[in-house]
This record gives C-alpha cells, structure tokens and sequence, in this order.
C-alpha cells in the first residue's frame, strides 16, 4: 500500500464541502497520524474520469472516503442524467482508481436503496426496490463500486444531519423563527444520524483496516432508536423551547415529486459485530448536534 513520509498515510475525502465531509475535516485535526486531501466537487468532480484518473496518478493516497454525491432527492426526478452521473459513474470511476492505485474505497449510501415493504429493520442483504431516482442512482453507484472494486466498503446511512450544510434540522431550526405552525409527516418511520457520529465511525474503519482488518461489502449505520419525521421535528422544537405549533400530517398530505420510503429503519447488528462502536441514541446525537448550532 503507498505511504507517503515515513509511515503517515493518505486519506482522501470527495465532496468534502458536504455536511459529512465538513464534519471529517473537523476530526481530522484528532487524527494526526494520517495525511488528510478534502477535495471539493469543484477541485475532484468524481464524473470526470480523467480529472479523477489524474488525481490519483498525481499523488500516492491510501484511502478514499466518497462523500461526493448528488442529493437533491426532489429535483433529481427531472435531472436523472445527472443524478446517475454523480451517484453512479462518478462512484464506479473512483472505484476504477483505487483498485488501480490499491486505495482501500468507502462509499456512503442511503437507506432509500431498499424495498419498504419489509417492515422490520433492514439488513444489508435484503431486498432493495429504490422508490425514487435519486434511490436508483444511489443503488447503481453501489453496484457499480463493488463490481469494480470488491473490497470497497459500502456504509447505508439514513436520515443524515449536523452542524454544516442543508438538513431537516435546521430547515426546522428555520422554520420555528418563520412560522407560528407547521405540518410534519408522522407516518415514515426512519433512524436519524447525526453526520459527527457517521464521520467518526469512518474513521474507526480505516483505524480498523491499518490494523489488518478487511472491512468490505455493505454495512448499514444510524444512530440508536426510531422515530417519525413528526417526533424528530417535536423532539427539536423541545429542545430549542419553540412556540411553534407542530402538527402532524400524513405522507398523503404533503405530495413530493419523489416518493419516500415510509419504513427504513437500519438494523445495524453487522456494524456492531465488526467494530464494536459505542452508538449513540439518536436523542442524545440531536442535543449536542443543537448545542453546537446554538453557540454559533
């Protein structure tokens, strides 16, 4: 594997300016035996299979973290030429690269790849029936990362927010200052993860792999415990004493170009087998996601 100055290994991060890519700079400066490389969309577009290719003929890197992704999940029902582009050519070009280069690839995906007809925490081996083109295109990049790279490791994730970038916490954040009332869909059941928790365990992963671990395939993480896009927006509003009145509605009620699933709670048994992680619940996650936006 290439190393660069003595032993401190390369770690790139695609899409870096994204709320988990933020969150990996942020911990970076935790992790100073390891040479970070944050690549904005701008510096690395994964679809360019050049620019990628050049990329990594340039330097030596040991991992590939690709937080890199196209996530307008709304607007990718119109722009699905786009969305296969950066969720499912751009993964397969950065797969094609690091087995080239024998980069070790962590790929982030997302619960919407599954079928939601299963109504009990979803294993990495059940079914997948995408609902939404931005699903689809996410399960292509999958697809495509192990095909071409087999010892790639594939993290599902779901419901993901933090302190940087655009979320359904501080969109309701937002909306409590806008609003005196608002409506929230009660009936899709789903695991938040707060992007800090998913940035560490990232990290544990290549700790994991440096110690000769061959963490590979697909593994699903989210924070402990379920909930409701209705109780994840009351539990903030709680938190942050809002007067806002928040109603609960169902999905059929507020219409969105893509369908969302209505189950897509993690089981994430396998992620506890393989690292034995502390997992946080998700309650406690949003606290000190909002304490952290309340001091800025």
């Amino acid at each position: 594997m290439a190393t660069t100055g003595g032993n401190m290994k390369t770690i790139l991060v695609t899409g870096a300016n994204g709320q988990l890519g933020r969150e990996l700079r942020d911990l970076s400066a935790s992790f100073a035996g390891y040479h970070f490389l944050f690549t904005s969309k701008e510096e690395l577009p994964i679809e360019d299979k050049a620019a990628t290719e050049l990329f990594f003929d340039r330097q030596p890197i040991d991992y590939c973290i690709n937080c890199a992704a196209y996530t307008a999940v709304d607007k990718a029902e119109a722009e699905e030429a786009k969305a296969f582009l950066i969720n499912r050519d751009g993964p397969g070009f950065l797969a094609d690269a690091c087995a080239r280069h024998h980069t070790r690839l962590i790929h982030i995906s997302t619960d919407y790849v599954y079928d939601e007809s299963i109504r009990r925490p979803l294993k990495e081996d059940d079914a997948v029936s995408p609902l939404s083109v931005y699903g689809l295109s996410k399960l292509k990049g999958e697809q495509v990362v192990l095909q071409k790279n087999p010892s790639a490791l594939v993290i599902r994730t779901s419901w993901v927010y933090g302190a940087y970038g655009n979320n359904f916490v501080k969109t309701m954040l937002r909306l409590f200052n806008e609003k005196e009332s608002l409506n929230v869909i009660n009936d899709q059941v789903g695991c938040p993860t707060y992007a800090a928790d998913l940035a560490a365990i990232i990290l544990k992963f290549i700790d994991g792999m440096e110690k000769g671990k061959q963490y590979e395939g697909i593994v699903n993480y989210c924070n402990q415990g379920i909930t409701t896009w209705y109780d994840f927006a009351v539990a903030i509003k709680e938190f942050v004493s809002s007067p806002c009145i928040v109603r609960p509605i169902p999905t059929s009620q507020y219409p969105t170009p893509a369908k969302r699933p209505k189950y897509s709670v993690l089981d994430t048994s396998k992620i506890k087998e393989w690292l034995e992680p502390t997992i946080p619940f998700w309650k406690d996650s949003l606290h000190t996601c909002l304490t952290i936006l309340s001091q800025r």
